[in-house]
């Protein structure tokens, strides 16, 4: 019994740590000249074929059975995923890997928002104070940003942004279906429609996806074994155990390693006033989750 408990736990734990990896070896591979959408798109690519034999073998027959509206929910995620990948890896070439991780990952401040605008629930005061002091460190990270790279930088803020909004919605769908798919027929349906949604991008971006160094391809093979197969699939198999909220706010690991490794890795050293508003940010994603996991459980105890 202990182990059954414990290992959705365990699970995560290396799913961030595989995760982690993947801005440095996203900046490595836009070092070679691959574009971003073009290392989104075969990343995701090549992900879904390694694990598209599989998938085929074990999970056709679920996928047989799904109601269109499940069906729907699982391409949709697919499209957060390709969307959150090509906006976050997009902000990396104009925003430092300290300010692209710590905005991308406040996803629970949207999810909280999302809960207001299309569930028609009212927030805690905790919520909204939550949110008020990560706005407060957003605009604090700006402002070093602003000092330090220039008016581009803020270009890729609001790009990790838009990032943490498609990977809210892909996290949320993920927590609903995975209740009832095993995890094979859930990623199955979702690496291949991010991966075609991507491909469609580079076509229409007119991204190259040929012509680069074995090296480059070499990254993005390690980004889709590693961040992809590794990472993204242990988060997807905890959701069947853990709430997303809860994920959410264990992804808060991420950013303060990678800033760690990045100033030895990359010479990218955060200035005093960017410290403060990163951590004022993943005090106020902190708050904001733990926020929704009381509220969660009222609920649950009240229908109980």
């Amino acid at each position: 019994m202990p182990q059954r408990v414990s290992s959705p736990y365990l699970v995560l734990a290396i799913g961030i740590l595989a995760v982690s990896s993947s801005s440095f070896l996203i900046m490595f591979a836009r070092a070679e000249g691959v574009p971003a959408v073009a290392i989104a798109a075969l990343r995701l690519t090549l992900a879904s074929v390694a694990l598209a034999p599989i998938a085929w073998t074990r999970a056709r027959g679920e996928w047989r059975h799904l109601a269109p509206r499940e069906l729907g929910l699982a391409l949709a995620s697919g499209v957060f995923l390709a969307l959150h990948f090509a906006f976050w890896i997009s902000s990396l070439d104009y925003t430092s890997v300290m300010s692209s991780i710590v905005f991308v990952s406040t996803n629970p401040l949207f999810v909280a928002l999302a809960s207001v605008l299309f569930l028609r629930e009212s927030l805690p005061r905790g919520t909204i104070i939550a949110i008020a002091v990560a706005g407060l460190g957003g605009v604090l990270v700006g402002i070093g940003d602003l000092g330090q790279a220039g008016a581009a930088s803020l270009q890729g803020d609001a790009l990790a942004l838009a990032g943490a909004v498609a990977v809210s919605g892909y996290l949320l769908i993920g927590r609903r279906l995975r209740k009832q798919l095993s995890l094979l027929a859930y990623i199955g349906l979702v690496y291949s429609t991010a991966a075609i949604v991507l491909l469609a991008m580079a076509f229409a971006l007119d991204a190259n996806l040929f012509g680069y160094t074995l090296k480059g391809y070499a990254l993005i093979a390690l980004l889709a074994a590693g961040p992809q197969l590794v990472g993204h699939s242990a988060y997807n198999w905890a959701l069947r155990y853990l709430s997303a909220t809860f994920i959410t706010v264990t992804i808060l690991a991420e950013p303060i390693g990678a800033t760690l490794l990045a100033i030895p890795i990359l010479a990218q050293i955060p200035s005093p006033i960017k410290l403060l508003g990163g951590a004022l940010i993943l005090v106020g994603i902190y708050w904001a989750a733990r926020e929704e996991t009381t509220a969660e459980g009222r609920r649950i105890k009240d229908k109980g």
